[in-house]
């Protein structure tokens, strides 16, 4: 365990430990009102000065700067980066008590920044996002407070995803257009932190019913000549470095130096490309006009609650440019592997191949993918970690592309039977912006079926899960959700 306090508190208590004076201590090198201030800790010794109170002591310097010996300091490392890997392979609860041991026993700040770091992201993998925010949150304070010493780009980038996560749609937005604002600045036009930035502002701005900044976003990181850039990601890195230590910004250099060297070798371009594919793919099969297409013209702003508004279905256009994309993300896996599943079934639909959106999906709920990851056309594999909530979420929207493929099909009996289903699954999800949204297309796909009762429940129950009050008529509930 580290030692006790500050390094006065360590040499007082060594001190005693082995029966010296202050006097004693000092010896003829140093006073011994030397001694007592730096014990007070109203004076910091010197390396030189350290040495020779550990040698002393019986102790090492280290011990005595930071209160932990070298072996025990180099467990920790070793510890902090074994917590890494247990993140990495999908297992972020053995990945959570390995940093929280590090965070506990260390007292070196780089290494507890970094356990601190790692602790946030597993406990956002585990669903555990209000706490992953305030850990985030802390980790963006001490970055602005000491820009020397650590980048604000990381922790602000994921405090947008994990605030779009929790419906905080304002906050994802201010976070994700200050992000790449500062990527702009540094000119910095490529890699993780541009694509996931970009990925977490196109989905937000969609939420939000906000088509022509979804479309402007869209355009500018999926349309034409958005991936013609061919210069390697660590050569965009790079100048990005030198443009932070220009200006004087050397925690942003460092970090950004870092992930140049990582870039050389690292393969998770790929998946980010994909997973933005995928958002770009998702806001097309919501209204966002093809990122092909000029931007539109005279298209209202977003509401006061930000998703009063219908969301309406892709055109035929934006479905087939979704499908485009979604040829990209192959690579994904787990719960972004269902979503891209249900997402190709939603844009085959719209593209009038009934037969084969129908075949996927129904394959999609018989065999349990919608709450495991496929690993090959055959087998299918728990997603460790998911939300009980959000694998709810996918089945009852899979069924809801399901009953709009029967719909289109001409097939009411059908439709109605798997919307029962969809609806029942549906009433046992929390209240929130998910579960408002579903229940809104849910209404929509009652009334297609001419069930006006059903679809002005549903509407209702979209407005309570919203938050909203629930006196108004079903046409008003459909036009506030």
């Amino acid at each position: 365990m580290p030692g006790p306090g500050n390094v006065g508190e360590r040499v007082r208590n060594l001190r005693l430990t082995r029966r010296l004076s202050q006097a004693q201590l000092a010896g003829h090198d140093l006073s011994d009102s030397y001694i007592s201030l730096i014990e007070s800790g109203k004076r910091t010794p010197t390396p030189t000065v350290l040495r020779m109170l550990a040698e002393r002591l019986g102790c090492t310097p280290e011990y005595l700067a930071e209160g932990v010996e070298p072996e025990q300091r180099a467990h920790l490392e070793v510890r902090e980066r074994h917590a890494h890997l247990a993140l990495l392979r999908g297992d972020p609860a053995t990945a959570e008590a390995g940093f929280e041991e590090v965070i506990a026993r260390s007292d070196d700040p780089d290494l507890t920044a970094r356990a601190r770091w790692g602790r946030a992201r597993a406990l956002e993998e585990m669903g555990r996002t209000d706490r992953a925010i305030a850990l985030f949150e802390e980790l963006r304070e001490q970055a602005e407070r000491d820009p020397g010493r650590a980048s604000w780009l990381p922790p602000v980038i994921a405090l947008a995803r994990s605030y779009h996560t929790v419906g905080d749609l304002g906050q994802a937005i201010a976070l994700g257009e200050r992000a790449l604002e500062r990527l702009d600045q540094l000119g910095l036009h490529a890699g993780h932190e541009y694509t996931e930035a970009g990925r977490i502002l196109l989905l937000a701005y969609v939420d939000r019913s906000d088509p022509v900044r979804a479309h402007e976003l869209g355009r500018r990181l999926l349309g034409p000549g958005g991936s013609a850039d061919t210069e390697p990601v660590s050569g965009h890195y790079q100048r990005a470095s030198m443009r932070a230590l220009d200006e004087g910004t050397v925690g942003d250099s460092l970090y950004l130096a870092d992930q140049a060297l990582s870039a050389r070798t690292d393969t998770t371009p790929t998946q980010a490309r994909a997973r933005l594919a995928l958002a770009g793919a998702k806001a097309l099969l919501r209204g966002v006009m093809p990122f092909s297409a000029d931007a539109p013209a005279d298209v209202a702003p977003p509401g006061e609650f930000g998703f009063e508004r219908p969301r309406t279905e892709g055109t035929r256009e934006a479905a087939q440019e979704a499908l485009e994309l979604l040829r990209e993300t192959e690579c994904l896996e787990g719960a972004e592997a269902t979503e891209r599943t249900i997402a190709q079934a939603r844009a085959l639909v719209l593209t009038g191949d009934l037969d084969d959106a129908i075949a996927t999906l129904e394959q999609f709920l018989d065999t349990g993918l919608a709450l495991s990851a496929p690993t090959s056309s055959h087998t299918v594999a728990p997603e460790p970690g998911t939300d009980p909530a959000v694998r709810s979420q996918k089945t009852v929207l899979a069924r809801l592309v399901l009953a709009r493929a029967r719909v289109a099909q001409g097939d009411g009996p059908a439709a109605r039977v798997v919307l029962r289903a969809a609806s029942e699954q549906l009433a046992t999800m929390p209240a929130g912006r998910p579960a408002a949204h579903l229940y809104r297309e849910l209404g929509e796909l009652y009334e297609l079926v001419q069930d006006t009762e059903q679809a002005a429940t549903a509407y209702r129950h979209a407005l309570e899960a919203a938050g909203l009050s629930t006196f108004r008529s079903a046409s008003d509930a459909k036009a506030h959700v």
